[in-house]
């Protein structure tokens, strides 16, 4: 196989396919293209075009030709000496809609469900109303309003014996212990019968495989067709447009894990870790093992079978560790390589991410990585297209249109503070709320408030220089530390004495406790080690 030098972004989706650029690799190779570098491959939603938004990761997606497809592109690809990098996704994958089995399991149950700890979900709302269950903001107005108009529909799934809501595209599963009422409504002795054991699941400690078998008892009698229009015409009576059906309808969700909302109130109230601001991509918990192994499974498979000869991470400062994830991945494929097939045999796998690196910041050098993606040297490149004498008139551009002054870095200030304070409102007051709770754990930073936390935190996040910093067991890392140092000036010079926080720039003592300031750094400063953060 060639060395790594020169690369081929390729797209794919199903109007351009796997074998589509099968029959495109001879005229790759004449262009003096080693490695051809491939969009996400992995199961993405349905019309897909760009393959970043996946809810099935353990296979290659069919609408791109599948496993098979992608066997031939990497037959081809090998006669002519080349490889194949494969972007992939950690960060997140797509929610909502009805594709996505590991999301639909958690609305069905919650925290009972073995895919509950994939996602970054705080079940422990501040909120009463969310406590313990998932905001899930996908309707398309108000939630009363959508019951009113009869677009949230309790349906039958009759082939599976389940129940779901239904608003357009989404799909909410109804959680087998509520499947009771819905079997009694139907006044039929079967379903009667049947409603019983549904309503034993709401005490059985562990009712998951309990009722699956209740479910496929449940699809066996709706296959009599009297059954089955029984059910039909009990949904009915769930219809949000009657009164009636409004208060049965809104009663059966009130007692779902997951609280529908209007998409607006994501902003606001969101519990769980999206992708920045899109609702339709949920954050997963990849540091942990078995979401490691759950959703690297087929990447590692494609790996030690040589069809991947490097990797490209997307997105990697979205996780909690990327130091830790990229170590453990490095381990992962050092290994698969060792053991690929002779034709496929590398040296070394390539490890790329998907960095932002700031002016002055650098890669940090034991993540275990061969660099990233290139955004660093995209911008030099950038600067050589620009002239700097275009500054000046751009500047006084900017000036007369705007009424404000030409000070970029203010203006990126503001543009900060509307994110956290518009788009990203909800996941900002969770690390304030979370921030709360530390300080009401210490006896000598009790009587820090709310409000200053929040005033500290956005101030703090706002003169950040940098895309985010990292810690690790013994505190913030040597590179990152006059980053934080910046940001920590700038916010104590913005908030200043007059809002009672100290300049103390030590964050050691009595009075850095007091400080709202200090006591978000020093907090910033331990995350990774929580049982520190509340010890005096």
């Amino acid at each position: 196989m060639k060395e790594l030098s020169a690369t081929l972004r390729l797209q794919f989706h199903r109007g351009f396919t796997l074998d589509d650029a099968t029959a495109l690799v001879d005229y790759f190779a004449e262009l003096g293209i080693s490695h051809l570098y491939a969009s996400p491959l992995l199961t993405a939603r349905p019309g897909s075009m760009h393959g970043y938004d996946v809810i099935d990761p353990t296979r290659i997606n069919p609408e791109l030709g599948g496993e098979p497809a992608l066997r031939r592109l990497v037959a081809a690809l090998r006669e002519k000496g080349m490889g194949l990098i494969l972007d992939i996704v950690s960060n997140h994958m797509a929610v909502g809609g009805a594709g996505n089995a590991w999301w639909l399991d958690v609305l069905e149950w919650g925290r009972r469900s073995p895919y509950a700890l994939f996602f970054d979900i705080e079940w422990n709302s501040p909120d009463p109303l969310l406590e313990g269950q998932l905001l899930v903001p996908f309707l398309g107005s108000d939630y009363g309003e959508a019951l009113q108009q009869g677009k949230v529909v309790l349906t039958l799934d009759a082939d599976n014996g389940s129940l779901y809501a239904e608003h357009y595209e989404h799909r909410f599963p109804i959680t087998p212990p509520s499947y009771g009422e819905v079997l009694r409504a139907a006044d039929h002795p079967q379903l009667r019968a049947l409603a019983q054991h549904f309503d034993a699941l709401k005490t059985e400690p562990a009712p998951y495989q309990t009722a699956r078998l209740l479910r496929s008892e449940l699809a066996q009698q709706l296959e009599d067709a009297g059954t089955r229009q029984a059910l039909e015409q009990a949904l009915k009576l769930y219809d949000g447009t009657s009164a009636e059906g409004f208060q049965r309808l809104h009663g059966l969700l009130e007692r779902q894990h997951y609280r529908l909302a209007s998409w607006r109130t994501a902003a606001d109230d969101i519990n769980w870790r999206r992708f920045f601001d899109i609702n339709e991509l949920g954050g997963l918990r990849v540091e942990r093992p078995v979401v490691f192994e759950e959703t690297h499974a087929k990447i590692f498979q494609l790996i030690a079978d040589g069809l991947v000869d490097g990797l490209r991470i997307d997105h990697i400062d979205g996780l909690a560790d990327p130091r830790g994830y990229c170590r453990r991945l490095r381990r992962r494929v050092d290994r698969l390589n060792a053991g690929r097939p002779p034709q496929a045999l590398q040296d070394h796998v390539p490890i790329y991410v998907e960095k932002i690196l700031a002016a002055g910041e650098r890669l940090h050098d034991d993540w275990g990585v061969d660099g990233t993606t290139g955004y660093e040297f995209m911008n030099q490149v950038s600067l050589l297209q620009h002239d700097p004498a275009g500054e000046a008139l751009l500047c006084a551009l900017w000036s007369d249109s705007s009424g404000r002054g030409a000070d970029f870095l203010e203006e990126a200030r503001q543009a900060r503070q509307l994110v956290l304070t518009g788009p990203l409102a909800g996941d900002f007051e969770s690390v304030a709320q979370a921030l709360l709770q530390v300080a009401r754990g210490d006896v000598m930073t009790r009587d820090i408030t709310l409000g200053a936390i929040r005033r500290a935190l956005l101030e703090l996040i706002i003169h950040f220089p940098v895309y985010r910093t990292y810690i690790a067991a013994p505190g913030r890392r040597r590179l990152d530390e006059p980053f934080f140092q910046q940001a920590l000036e700038g916010a104590r010079s913005t908030l200043g004495e007059a809002t009672g926080h100290c300049s103390s720039t030590s964050g050691a003592g009595s009075a850095a406790k007091a400080c709202a300031i200090c006591h978000v750094a020093r907090c910033a400063s331990c995350a990774a080690r929580p049982a520190s953060v509340s010890s005096s």
